[in-house]
């Protein structure tokens, strides 16, 4: 039996004037959603109608057809049009197409409203990227682009840049392999091979996460914010060639700039210039830096200048922003909250009085002949200029009375000397370690990084026993006591020559840590009262009274403690393993006595200064012991540069501290382990996309604690 085939009529179209339509009650859309009606009756004014009406004729109650049409279907379009005629840019009559459905069909309105609402598809966003793209490439402006379809410019912008990751990922987005997220991370850079070589990367993994990507990606880049690139200035990189990849979608604190290379040489040739303009007031030499260590000008005599004095022009100004600062504090001194102008008007003065504060120093002509300058970058970028240092080989000879020795015409000979010394500028900088490779157990630390911590700790000691007179004092007297009655008593954790003790080996951030910090004002307070002649300064010394006689003492004391961690030599070079012993056991009672805290000091585990420099194994321990078990089970699957990163994160804030800088308990000998207690609150310091795995083993103890860790050979 043959199977009857329905025939299927398709509604007639025709133009019918826009006064003989009226909005159907049947129509299902209620609720606003999608471009506004404004915006859709300016892409009608600028395209014309692109899909037509669909209406059907308005009956009497007699059933016959009134000359007007109802819309079930396309109800926001003839609201764009009516909003176009409220505004006379279309006739009330101009026609409109419409496809013309049946009066007395069967299908009810609501179901053709409802049908063609439902059945519409949505642009999936690679379809308008691309779109976007290939208007770009026919000659349309980006201003144009974004005017056509009524966003803004970065909109547009940032959709061609989404165009534009390598083919074979927007076919991955496509098919909905990836999310619009990780496809957003993908255009940080514009290298299609190394796009596709960091997804081979992470596609199998579980870490697909979009700051991952974009950390892969600028793996090898310099950061905008890093201090060359401010130094530099992004606009003179790039006017040199340099590249900058820029973030559309996320603040990127001005991008990354993709030649470390080339920045490193503008670096240079900045500096250098900055010390020939320097050299140029006759300094007998200029040494400039990336950055110098700690106590780099130690041995060194500073020389002592001027100040400029201010012209009573500027005294006045000086005062009247005194005042001014004063009146305006007390007239808000009761406020919650200051108004924003006075805030900006108080840091303005405070800027201004900062400026009379740093006038320039004037320096005797003859000491410039002999002294130096340190010219180094400050962590903000901006230059820092230390003049004013006499090395000891520069020293004028001391002339004695009766001296036999020839006068010598200094004025001669100071034009016979070369004015200046060309700049050495070096642009230091460690050379990164490779990678461990991994191994079972855990591997001593490394002797320079153990030599390192107890830098950090060394210096902290000295900090604390210049603020503890009396405990200077006892640790004065113990070696004194020792040197007279017990001879052969180890030299012990005080050098009480004074000798100052420098590091061998120190991290770059050593000489930016608040106990420099603290050292450096401190003996710059002392150095302006000491007198320079050595009558004065035993008549000096004679009159101070007791308690400042303490302070001073305590910090010269400081001076001499040496709490450094060095190899033992048995041949009689250096210091045996029983010096070494007691000079590390004297340093612990010194920090209980003090109370010394090296958290307290300052003192984090970073990439840089521990968490870079160690194994694999050891980092887990650190972050086992710090944050928890369930915190090194959940990065230990990373690769060692990740996992580090992420550890110092996790152990920013629990007080951790590796063996060298723990203090010893004196009852068991064992290294006490600060961020022990934090361990029960691990599951609130662990990132977000660490919460949900790795749940339900038990904590592994560690069994790796002596009294002091055994460098490496």
């Amino acid at each position: 039996m043959a199977t009857a085939i329905q025939k299927i009529t398709l509604s007639s179209a025709r133009d019918i004037p826009f006064n003989k339509l009226v909005l159907s009650q049947a129509n299902v859309r209620r609720i606003k959603a999608g471009v506004s009606i404004d915006e859709m009756a300016e892409s009608i004014a600028r395209r014309g109608l692109i899909q037509s009406l669909h209406v059907r004729p308005v009956l009497d109650a007699d059933g016959h057809e009134t000359g007007m049409f109802e819309v079930p279907a396309g109800g926001r379009r003839y609201r764009a049009l009516e909003v176009l005629v409220k505004q006379k840019r279309l006739a009330r009559t101009a026609p409109v197409p419409c496809v013309v459905g049946d009066a007395n069909s069967d299908i009810l309105i609501d179901e053709v409203s409802l049908v063609e609402n439902m059945e519409r598809a949505p642009l999936h966003p690679l379809d308008q990227f691309r779109a976007f793209q290939a208007m770009r490439d026919k000659g349309m402006t980006e201003e144009a682009i974004a005017a056509a379809f009524f966003v803004g410019v970065p909109i547009v912008k940032q959709r061609l840049r989404l165009a534009a990751v390598a083919p074979a990922l927007l076919e991955i987005y496509a098919e909905d392999g990836m999310t619009l997220e990780q496809l957003m991370a993908f255009t940080v850079s514009p290298d299609h091979d190394r796009q596709q070589q960091v997804w081979d990367t992470i596609k199998e993994g579980w870490q697909k996460e979009p700051y991952h990507i974009r950390r892969m990606l600028t793996e090898t880049t310099v950061r905008a914010s890093d201090r060359r690139a401010i130094f530099v200035g992004v606009e003179d990189y790039e006017a040199a060639g340099g590249l900058v990849l820029r973030d559309l979608f996320q603040s990127d604190d001005g991008g990354w700039l993709q030649d470390p290379a080339l920045l490193d040489r503008l670096v240079a040739d900045k500096l250098k210039l900055a010390a020939d303009e320097i050299a140029s007031e006759g300094w007998k030499w200029v040494d400039a830096a990336l950055s110098f260590p700690y106590g780099h000008e130690q041995g060194l005599r500073e020389l002592v200048g001027t100040a400029v004095d201010l012209t009573d022009e500027e005294c006045a100004t000086r005062e009247a922003l005194r005042d001014e600062y004063d009146r305006l504090k007390a007239e808000y001194s009761e406020a919650d909250e200051l108004p924003d102008a006075i805030d900006v008007r108080l840091g303005d003065i405070e800027q201004a009085l900062e400026a009379f504060e740093q006038r320039p120093t004037i320096y005797d002509p003859a000491d410039i002949a002999i002294a130096g300058v340190f010219v180094s970058l400050d962590s903000d970028g901006s230059l820092s200029v230390d003049r004013g240092y006499v090395r000891p080989e520069d020293e004028r000879p001391v002339e004695t009375e009766g001296s036999d020795a020839p006068e010598v015409d200094c004025e001669a000979d100071q034009q016979a000397a070369p004015v200046v010394q060309r700049a050495v500028i070096t642009i230091g900088g460690q050379a990164a370690e490779p990678e461990d490779e991994e191994e079972d157990g855990v591997k001593p630390l490394p002797e320079r990084l153990v030599i390192e911590l107890t830098a950090h700790r060394t210096l902290a000691l000295r900090d604390t026993v210049a603020e503890h007179p009396d405990v200077a004092m006892t640790l004065l007297l113990h070696k004194l006591v020792s040197d007279t009655f017990r001879h052969t008593a180890p030299t012990g954790c005080l050098e009480a020559s004074v000798r100052h003790i420098f590091f061998p080996a120190q991290s770059e951030e050593l000489k930016d840590s608040p106990a420099a910090h603290e050292i450096a004002d401190r003996h710059a307070r002392w150095g302006d009262h000491v007198p320079a002649d050595d009558q004065a300064l035993w008549d000096w010394l004679t009159h101070l009274d007791p308690g400042t006689r303490l302070d001073l003492l305590a910090h010269c004391v400081s001076f001499g403690v040496n709490a450094l961690f060095e190899r033992p030599n048995p041949y009689g070079s250096g210091v045996s393993q029983h010096g070494l012993d007691v000079r590390l056991a004297q340093a612990d009672r010194l920090a209980r006595e003090t109370g010394l805290d090296m958290v307290t000091a300052g003192w984090r585990p970073t990439v840089s200064n521990y968490l870079g420099r160690v194994t694999k194994p050891r980092i887990l321990e650190a972050v086992r012991e710090g944050a928890g078990e369930r915190a090194a089970q959940l990065i230990d699957h990373l690769k060692k540069g990740d996992m580090a990163k992420e550890a110092e994160r996790l152990l920013a804030e629990t007080g951790w501290l590796p063996e060298p800088l723990r203090l010893i308990d004196p009852e068991d000998g064992q290294a006490s382990e600060p961020g022990a207690e934090t361990g029960a609150q691990d599951e609130a310091a662990l990132p977000d996309f660490l919460t949900d795995e790795g749940e339900g083993e038990d904590p592994v103890d560690d069994e790796d604690e002596i009294q002091h860790a055994v460098a490496a050979e």
